[in-house]
């Protein structure tokens, strides 16, 4: 259903005088609750979060004694929320830590893939390499998982099951902060092999609004959360990378805001000043304008403040240039959004 009878939140993509393109979102807001505060769209419409409910993920590491007995840093963490570039750092924070908890990259699941930050691709490709399972965007995630099966006495491999104890705790932590039944919803595999499951976009919000305030969750989940909420804050390059749309916000709002993007238009934000929960999707999974939606809603929520739409500006309302490098147009909120 659409929400209190507002349509879907559009962004569009001009060139010269005209608008080209359009793209349509539907958003949540939602209370720890779940009470719809505002929305665009179908808010119940059921989306797959792909790597956007990160944050909720990593909570088993934290909670299980993993990340105590691994010496786990707040990078770590932060590195375990993220879709990363791939870049040199990234890769880096994996193997040492993988190493410590004597493990090895050859231990991920995950698969290969050439890093997404282009100059390192690059840098693979003149060196012979075509990508490994390091470079996965997923790779921290993945980290965290196979550390968390090693505390406790698990088996390794096959830890991306469905029925495996890592995922089984992945998913009771997705049902308790969305207020989802699981068992009704569909499930299905990511990218990197995990199980995605199928949430309503207010679902998905609701667990946003519970990471942005868990006063009504358990002590030590709320301490994993906090820690969450540092990790990330402190070290949001670890998130994503360079010019990628959550390291940037995060630089910019510091611990305001925690954002996540995931695949197919995908982004999940916990509004910390308020205690609320956004989730977006964009009906065909364009990240251009899922990057300039996350933007302009933040600012009609009253996150960003003068500074932060300054910083911000170029994702506010992208420029958008040929490959002569000619502004040829933009990709910003349609007026009337």
């Amino acid at each position: 259903m659409e929400a209190k009878g507002q349509g879907p939140f559009v962004v569009e993509c001009t060139r010269g005088p005209a608008v080209e393109s359009r793209h349509l979102v539907d958003a949540a807001v939602v209370d720890p609750a779940g009470r719809l505060v505002q929305g665009w769209g179908e808010t119940e419409a059921v989306v797959y979060p792909r790597s956007a409910i990160k944050s909720v993920q990593v909570l088993p590491l934290l909670e299980s004694g993993a990340a105590e007995r691994y010496a786990v840093s707040d990078e770590e963490v932060a590195l375990a929320c993220s879709s990363h570039n791939g870049q040199p750092a990234h890769v880096a924070v994996v193997r040492n830590w993988l190493a410590r908890a004597g493990l090895s990259e050859d231990d991920l699941e995950c698969g290969p893939h050439l890093p997404y930050h282009t100059p390192t691709a690059h840098a693979c490709v003149r060196a012979g390499e075509s990508g490994e399972a390091v470079h996965n965007m997923c790779s921290g995630k993945h980290s965290a998982f196979l550390v968390t099966a090693q505390a406790q006495g698990e088996p390794t491999q096959g830890y991306i099951a469905r029925d495996h104890p890592v995922q089984q705790r992945v998913s009771a932590a997705i049902a308790a902060l969305s207020g989802c039944d699981l068992d009704r919803a569909p499930w299905a595999t990511d990218g990197c092999s995990i199980p995605t499951i199928g949430l309503p976009l207010s679902g998905l919000a609701r667990a946003a609004a519970n990471t942005a305030d868990p006063s009504r969750l358990a002590e030590g989940r709320r301490a994993a959360i906090a820690r969450v909420r540092r990790a990330v804050a402190g070290h949001p390059f670890m998130v994503a990378g360079d010019g990628r749309a959550c390291t940037r916000i995060i630089e910019t709002a510091g611990e305001r805001v925690l954002v996540k993007f995931g695949a197919e238009g995908v982004f999940y934000a916990a509004l910390y000043e308020s205690g609320l929960g956004l989730a977006l999707k964009v009906r065909d999974g364009a990240t251009r304008a899922a990057d300039a939606a996350i933007a302009a809603m933040l600012d009609r929520l009253g996150v960003l403040d003068d500074r932060d739409r300054e910083a911000l500006a170029d994702m506010l309302d992208k420029p958008l240039r040929n490959w002569a490098g000619r502004l040829v147009g933009a990709v910003r909120p349609a007026q009337d959004a």
